[in-house]
């Protein structure tokens, strides 16, 4: 499908499409590199997106990372009208990736190598540890969340849907954590395939909501527990209800993006 040819397109004039879809470049990926540290704000990485020049003072890494997250964009445009493949989220990996490590053990555009995990704490204040599947296990449990987005990316969801499809995947693809780095940025990329596919802009999580977003996150991995190819990436969902409400409120900066453009053009017929 033709990006262009999103539902939240019709009736806009090409001039008012094109800065929506702009807006929403650079919002998703502030959003999501500010989210892991990036220190660009939102007026920067516009200029640095639109202009290819660097903002004195701030880092090259987070520079490298605004472009690249900025490519990956364009790589989920570029492959709406195909089936999601390992080839192509590696692919997707490499552009994220776009600080230069040299390390056998931190691949880009593979599977991890080592296992990883993150400290968390539980909602009565105990300190915890979430393990992440094990690298062994994760080509089985990354076979099935792939098969997961093809079917969740038929089309004609509904706006809740396929936020609901969004909140599914992303849960899925964090507890996998299939690579060394970048999952994240992976997951808010990747699980907005069924958004777009249904003709609906991205959801995207702004970094004012980084606090509650990991506490959601965290909460489901810790109930649970480890995956393993037996159990599946999604032993029990009916642990998802949090991170779909936390999702739909999110969904409420991608609409007043729409709504802006819809009032611009809304002026244009006066």
């Amino acid at each position: 499908m033709n990006i262009s040819e999103l539902k939240a397109f019709a009736g806009l004039d090409p001039d008012i499409r094109a800065a929506l879809l702009a807006q929403i470049r650079d919002l998703w990926t502030h959003g999501s590199t500010a989210i892991e540290g990036n220190t660009l704000t939102l007026g920067e990485i516009k200029f640095v997106i639109e202009e290819g020049l660097t903002v004195s003072g701030k880092p090259l890494k987070d520079h490298q990372e605004v472009m690249g997250h900025a490519r990956a964009i364009e790589l989920i445009y570029r492959w709406l009208d195909t089936g999601f493949t390992q080839d192509q989220l590696f692919d997707l990996h490499r552009a994220v990736q776009s600080e230069v490590i040299l390390d056998i053990f931190k691949p880009f555009g593979a599977w991890k190598r080592e296992p990883n995990g993150t400290y968390a704490v539980t909602a009565d204040g105990r300190q915890t540890f979430i393990e992440y599947a094990a690298p062994r296990d994760v080509s089985a449990l990354m076979t099935l969340w792939l098969a997961e987005l093809n079917c969740l990316s038929q089309g004609n969801l509904s706006e809740a849907d396929a936020i609901a499809a969004y909140a599914h995947l992303h849960l899925g693809f964090v507890h996998i954590h299939p690579f060394w780095d970048g999952n994240g940025r992976m997951a808010r990329l990747l699980s907005n395939v069924p958004m777009l596919r249904s003709g609906h802009l991205p959801v995207v999580i702004a970094v004012q909501s980084r606090k509650r977003y990991i506490d959601t996150l965290a909460d489901y991995p810790l109930a649970a527990g480890q995956l393993s190819p037996p159990g599946g990436v999604w032993p029990r969902r009916s642990l998802e209800g949090p991170f779909i409400t936390f999702c739909e409120e999110s969904y409420s900066g991608t609409r007043a993006l729409i709504n802006q453009a819809r009032l611009q053009q809304a002026k244009r017929a006066q």
